[in-house]
């Protein structure tokens, strides 16, 4: 293992990425919408992780699994940016993240109903305080009312649970089908297969009038910082300190999200928004076996 500060390092700047994704997404989201700013997104992450792939040799592995690759990216990119991107539109940046934080959650189970990979009893558990926690926070912020711009916070809540449901499948997918890839075939093949599957729909949503340019810096930021490089940064972890451990950056990046949001935005934090976290995320280290209960 690389020395302690190394990874550590790199594990908290892809937190940080990661975290700032959110703030970039609404920024993006308000000013080209969601579906051209999910676009733009892979689009820009792509042109940056296609250079890196062939400098590295790997163009032959994308050519001979291209059909599954381009696939994962519709359910690991394209439908899970445009559903945070919409659904930054009405709710927060701080509860966005909290329930992306989630998606261990809904990998495992998608895991046990697709894969067969059943659960231990301490990782049920984990995925019954988990799922609680989300319930709460749902329960609480979702109203399908609409407000001013007629959107609503109940349909923000569900897109953002559709896109952990599409990690989940893409997960499943990659761990099944994909298996042995190098991390980068996976990285910059998903991203140009979500670029296929979003430019129409970018180009028919595109606004009638063309953005700042302060919107097409943050979607710069966006496709090359919080996607581009934080895929690398991602890699490097699994391949330095484990999958195991790197996967704990979905509890740490809410909490830079959530300062983003205080200082940039000026969005604030309830306390029922922090015991939802709270649950939520001890519900998710349980149940991917993260922390141990200790049995009598």
């Amino acid at each position: 293992m690389r020395p302690t500060r190394s990874w550590i390092g790199r594990f908290i700047a892809l937190a940080a990425l990661w975290g700032a994704s959110f703030l970039f997404m609404r920024i993006g989201g308000h000013a080209f919408g969601a579906l051209p700013t999910a676009g733009l997104r892979v689009c820009i992450a792509t042109l940056f992780l296609m250079p890196i792939l062939l400098g590295r040799g790997l163009g032959p592995q994308l050519a001979q699994h291209w059909r599954k690759v381009l696939f994962v990216g519709i359910f690991n990119s394209a439908i899970p940016f445009a559903c945070f991107t919409y659904a930054l539109l009405s709710i927060s940046t701080g509860l966005s993240a909290i329930l992306n934080a989630s998606v261990p959650l809904f990998g495992a189970l998608v895991a046990w109903l697709w894969l067969g990979d059943r659960p231990h009893r301490m990782r049920m558990l984990g995925l019954v305080i988990g799922f609680v926690g989300v319930s709460m926070l749902a329960w609480d912020k979702a109203s399908f009312k609409p407000d001013a711009s007629g959107l609503s916070s109940g349909w923000a809540v569900l897109a953002c649970l559709l896109a952990c449901v599409c990690y989940a499948i893409a997960a499943s997918f990659t761990k099944r089908y994909l298996g042995g890839l190098p991390a980068l075939v996976t990285a910059a093949g998903s991203q140009l297969g979500a670029a296929l599957f979003l430019v129409l729909p970018a180009l028919w949503f595109w606004p009638p009038q063309t953005p700042g340019a302060g919107a097409w810096m943050a979607v710069l930021a966006l496709g090359v910082l919080c996607t581009g490089v934080a895929y690398i940064l991602f890699f490097w972890l699994i391949e330095n300190i484990g999958p195991a451990r790197a996967l704990t950056v979905t509890f740490v990046l809410p909490v830079f999200a959530v300062i983003y949001g205080l200082i940039f935005l000026g969005e604030t934090v309830s306390l029922w928004m922090l015991l939802c976290a709270t649950i939520i995320i001890c519900g998710t280290a349980l149940s991917a076996d993260l922390i141990k209960l200790r049995r009598s």
